[in-house]
């Protein structure tokens, strides 16, 4: 039997590049060979597309964390991948990415180049990854692959519409105000009285669009208010700023689960993190030690069912498809459950969490990464069952 060919796509323009070359060499680590063929797809900082045909490559080298591409998997094969640039022309018969050259002849078609893939599994976070743009390129050229579609990737990815549509779902989210890098750099001032109006302190600060912590910040006062929001504003032109939840002696509860599916998602038993610092922010995901997960979560069997349930409905809410993690707070008082983001395209490093949950709820990391490849092929099954014109 002819294996699958699948493209792993990783590195990417974003902030979080370090991540996806961590994510991407677990896939690759995990992926049964037995059953696919697997064909590494680089992109650098630069956005240069590299391709490299042995997929062993990407996973020379040792990892001694995310901050330290050098020494991240798959630093290989954006160092020696041949160029290529990829329209998004589908192939006639399909299966295939047909890139072309970009020495002279410029316009010169490379068929032997070709990237023939029979679904890309995009292991790309956050911007120019995660937020509908690679979604839309693959859409135009008719690849199956794996997650979110164009819609859901651009609304899981921004924080201040996906707040919009959980509201609109009536799930539970924290208070928030969204202020724009124009308006905070012409009044500052005013800026800052919005937030004080309509939030109590502490509050998160945060880029609408983007992921793993990056440019998150927590301000306890107006003296750590503006250089959060200076921080936040070096990554996007939105700005969500979030009331915390909990007080000074006792936190929130930061509860996760995964989801799994197109039209009839699943979600995993939920999980949560005790961050070794103030909150769970990039350098305690991905380099320090310190945090605790806690898998499965310690929350009563009504507890657990809740965070399932809205798990699902954030999922429906985006419309996405494939996989999702969905983040939660608990009130330590309270105890109401907050929804507070969904990752469209969750990490899948060794440490993460996505995984780790499914392997809790009794699928294996490998049979995680097959069911995610069906997901995308009956998605792509099911779009092509559309009628385009009369």
């Amino acid at each position: 039997m002819k294996k699958l060919r699948v493209g792993i796509l990783f590195g990417g323009r974003s902030g979080e590049h370090e991540v996806s070359l961590l994510s991407a060499a677990s896939v690759l680590n995990a992926i049964d060979k037995d059953k696919y063929e697997v064909v590494p797809i680089g992109i650098t900082k630069e956005g240069r597309w590299l391709t490299a045909g042995e997929a062993q490559n990407l996973l020379q080298g040792k990892s001694t964390g995310a901050g330290d591409p050098e020494a991240t998997p798959g630093a290989a094969v954006l160092a020696s991948g041949e160029a290529v640039v990829v329209p998004p022309e589908p192939k006639q018969a399909g299966g295939s990415m047909v890139p072309f050259q970009t020495e002279a002849p410029l316009a010169r078609r490379a068929a032997d180049r070709a990237i023939n893939v029979d679904l890309i599994f995009p292991v790309l976070h956050g911007t120019f990854g995660e937020d509908g743009t690679i979604q839309g390129l693959l859409e135009l050229a008719d690849i199956p692959y794996v997650g979110a579609g164009v819609l859901g990737s651009a609304a899981g990815m921004d924080k201040d519409i996906m707040k919009s549509l959980f509201r609109s779902a009536g799930l539970p989210i924290v208070k928030h105000v969204t202020v724009l890098r124009g308006d905070w750099e012409a009044e500052p001032k005013k800026a800052e009285k919005l937030v004080e109006k309509n939030l109590k302190y502490p509050v998160f600060v945060k880029p609408a669009n983007l992921g793993s912590s990056v440019g998150i910040s927590k301000a306890h006062n107006r003296k750590e208010l503006g250089p959060a929001i200076y921080e936040a504003v070096k990554f996007d032109r939105k700005i969500v700023i979030e009331e915390g939840v909990g007080g000074k002696k006792k936190k929130a509860r930061e509860i996760e689960c995964s989801v799994l599916g197109n039209d009839r998602p699943q979600a995993s038993v939920p999980g949560e993190i005790v961050p070794g610092k103030e909150f769970y922010d990039y350098t305690a995901k991905y380099l320090d030690e310190g945090s605790e997960l806690v898998i499965p979560a310690k929350l009563s069997k009504s507890q657990t069912k809740k965070v399932q349930e809205l798990a699902i409905r954030a999922f429906q809410a985006v419309d996405c498809s494939g996989l999702a993690r969905v983040d939660f707070l608990m009130d330590p008082k309270t105890r109401k459950i907050y929804v507070n983001e969904i990752n469209t395209m969750p990490g899948f490093t060794a440490i993460s969490m996505y995984p780790k949950l499914w392997a809790a709820s009794g699928v294996s990391y490998p049979d995680l990464i097959e069911r995610l490849i069906n997901l995308g092929l009956e998605r792509h099954a099911e779009k092509k069952k559309n009628q385009y014109s009369r």
